[in-house]
């Protein structure tokens, strides 16, 4: 009789268990409003995928960062992938990973909410290694296709942040990327651009946020030239730079007349 006692309180508490597991994945529901559910509905979409550089030592040292409270407050990323070219999925696709912080690209404001963060292996100025290079290339073919993301909406960190950031560096290698697709590349020859070109309105239309102009300058010299050009406030677009603006926002917007 007791043990069949005993047996009945431990049915009645795997089935508590398993209704409150149920609730952490119910939906929210406002006290105020009588919930009268539609079926039409779906998940929330990332339209980005953000490119960082732990700028860290090992996988280790970066799995840790991003899944304990660091002395700047808990970050994380949906990926991260190692130099070894092994890939770790630390948050679900569909959730929401504090990884990209302040910042802006093009008219979106809040890039945690709307983007896939991965997160690079790599020490500040090292280069990236070719197992690490195949595999982000992997995991942006897997994510592009099944979440219908762009594939020109591939960015770096420093371009939605120039004013905070600078990975994944002016060593990454964008151009591999851009032969496989990925990411805003120029194609074909690059032309100087008609008289009265606004270099600025080409960065807005690319993406960039222009509140420090001089950081935005910096974040797209990294991206597209391979330069870094430190914390100088007086960096400015040069000849290439507006021929390379001109090309890319042409693309941007759909504008293919000369």
């Amino acid at each position: 009789m007791a043990i069949r006692l005993r047996f009945r309180r431990l049915l009645a508490f795997a089935a508590f268990a398993l209704l409150l597991s149920g609730c952490v994945h119910a939906p929210q529901r406002n006290p105020i409003a009588e919930w009268v559910p539609s079926p039409n509905f779906d998940a929330r979409r990332p339209q980005v995928i953000v490119l960082h550089a732990t700028e860290q030592h090992s996988v280790s040292e970066s799995l840790d960062t991003l899944r304990t409270r660091n002395s700047k407050g808990p970050v994380s990323a949906h990926y991260l992938v190692g130099d070894d070219g092994r890939i770790y999925q630390l948050v679900a696709d569909a959730d929401r990973a504090w990884q990209a912080g302040a910042g802006r690209w093009g008219t979106i404001t809040e890039l945690n909410s709307a983007s896939i963060g991965i997160e690079i292996d790599n020490a500040r100025g090292e280069p990236y290694t070719e197992p690490q290079v195949a595999a982000v290339l992997r995991l942006l073919e897997d994510l592009t296709t099944r979440w219908s993301i762009p594939k020109s909406q591939v960015i770096g960190h420093s371009d939605l942040a120039p004013t905070r950031k600078i990975d994944p560096g002016a060593h990454f290698p964008w151009p591999r990327l851009a032969e496989a697709g990925y990411g805003l590349w120029p194609r074909g020859s690059l032309v100087d651009p008609p008289a009265g070109f606004d270099p600025w309105l080409a960065m807005a239309a690319i993406g960039y946020p222009l509140d420090d102009r001089a950081a935005a300058v910096r974040a797209f010299h990294r991206h597209y030239r391979a330069r870094d050009d430190g914390d100088d406030p007086a960096a400015a677009f040069d000849a290439e730079d507006l021929r390379l603006l001109h090309a890319l926002a042409r693309q941007r917007t759909g504008d293919l007349s000369p």
